[in-house]
């Protein structure tokens, strides 16, 4: 599943290519990518068409792109496999294309293609300057809006392993699995590492791991694994390349040299160094020493 990188880069090319243009026409060529638009199908391209797409933004994995004419804006995710991609409107049409915008300058389009069709948009109400389906989720490392000092407060509140703690969107949004292992081991943190324990000064260790390997990503364009995850324009990300831990099972850890190993976590994987990233003896659910 794209992770904030990915939707960041998606993100950029819809600012780029998209934003400021006004819509001729809305297709939908499969009723689930708008299956949370509840008025139906041809109710959502009926009240696109006029609409100016004002801008691009995100929260976490979330992009929308704000309208004219009303406080309300069109909300994507892009769920396992979504694409949005900006295409010149004589292209063949994706096997898994979903949804495609025409737009009156007669330019390139913007088209979902959704091969295992978890990905959706929807024209949602805006409410304190986000979709109001997402108004309940964290800001991101990267907002203006994201206070370090109350997230480390909460997180030490939370009792639970450090790593299901990152993943928790409202505490932070937009921290994936890979990033999540990337950014503890540049902590050295164990996934399991209980949150009560963490020092303030540890804390601000993984936010800066967090930022650091995000920004890491976006400067080569996102992790790509397969065809599936790609920027507006078809291209994937290379950030793949730099991982240190996540999918390197067995292969020595860059700055020790011990095997990275891999643990069930969550119904996916997490991958540590045993070394660099010790697990922790006291469980995440045990009782907080008085001091």
């Amino acid at each position: 599943m794209p992770e904030l990188p990915e939707v960041e880069v998606v993100r950029r090319g819809l600012a780029q290519w998209v934003a400021g243009r006004e819509i001729a026409a809305a297709e939908v060529l499969h009723p689930r990518a708008v299956r949370r638009h509840v008025p139906g199908a041809e109710e959502f391209a009926a009240r696109l068409k006029g609409r100016v797409l004002l801008s691009a933004e995100r929260r976490g994995k979330y992009l929308w792109m704000p309208l004219s004419g009303a406080e309300e804006a069109l909300m994507a995710h892009l769920g396992m496999s979504g694409q949005l991609l900006v295409v010149d409107p004589d292209s063949p049409l994706e096997k898994h294309l979903r949804l495609r915008l025409a737009f009156t300058d007669g330019g390139p389009e913007l088209r979902f293609v959704d091969q295992r069709t978890f990905g959706h948009v929807m024209l949602t109400p805006m409410e304190g300057g986000v979709p109001a389906p997402i108004s309940h989720i964290a800001p991101d490392p990267f907002e203006e809006a994201f206070d370090d000092d109350r997230f480390a407060a909460a997180l030490r509140r939370k009792r639970t392993e450090v790593k299901r703690a990152l993943l928790d969107q409202s505490l932070i949004s937009g921290v994936g699995n890979i990033y999540a292992d990337e950014a503890l081991w540049l902590a050295r943190l164990h996934w399991a590492h209980p949150t009560q324990s963490l020092t303030r000064p540890k804390i601000a260790e993984l936010l800066a791991g967090v930022r650091e390997v995000m920004a890491a990503a976006l400067r080569q364009g996102g992790t790509s694994f397969d065809s599936l995850y790609v920027n507006v324009n078809g291209e994937s990300g290379y950030f793949e390349r730099s991982l240190e831990v996540y999918g390197r099972r067995d292969l020595p850890c860059s700055r020790c040299g011990s095997a990275i190993i891999r643990d069930a976590f969550m119904n996916r994987s997490s991958f540590s160094c045993p070394r660099c990233q010790r697990r922790p003896r006291q469980p995440a659910t045990a009782p907080r020493r008085a001091t």
